[in-house]
């Protein structure tokens, strides 16, 4: 009898290591955000989305109000089309605008929006007209390595080549 009630503790305690595996997979994973709330659908354009991913959080003065549910690539203006689903109980204005966000220096990329001031409200199907890309860190390299570059004094031997050529 007391083997029976060591093994039935010891599959317990499995089981519960593997509901805990399970609820952290589905953590990293963005997944945990299953909703049955009512939701609508908005799109928005971006020449650059980073690395964006569906189901990234979409937020709001740091509140999440919704999800990334679909990214495209529009083969008409060569721009993605990130499509947004947006809680109901979240009314935004027909001119807010959306941005791409990163969480810290190098943490996962979100879609920020900032609510405008036209007294209609976006509804499903809208689109977000006003937005901004994603910083990409390297670009903002290249481009500070370029900006030190040219304002870097000449060398000796430019120097001499242009005093030759002045009269």
């Amino acid at each position: 009898m007391e083997r029976a009630k060591l093994d039935f503790w010891v599959g317990l305690f499995v089981l519960a290591g593997f509901a805990a595996l399970l609820g952290l997979a589905l953590k990293v994973g963005n997944m945990t955000s299953f909703s049955t709330a009512q939701t609508y659908l908005v799109n928005a354009d971006f020449s650059n989305i980073g690395s964006l991913k569906v189901r990234a959080p979409v937020k709001s003065a740091g509140v999440v109000v919704g999800r990334v549910s679909d990214i495209r690539f529009d083969n008409q203006n060569f721009e993605a089309t990130v499509t947004l689903k947006l809680d109901a109980k979240y009314q935004f204005p027909k001119d807010t605008s959306a941005a791409i966000m990163t969480s810290g220096l190098l943490g996962e990329q979100f879609v920020a929006l900032d609510a405008g001031g036209d007294v209609k409200n976006l509804i499903t199907g809208d689109k977000i007209k006003i937005t901004q890309s994603a910083v990409v860190l390297e670009n903002l390299i290249s481009q500070f390595l370029y900006n030190k570059a040219s304002d870097a004094p000449k060398t000796d031997a430019a120097q001499k080549s242009t005093q030759g050529m002045q009269p």
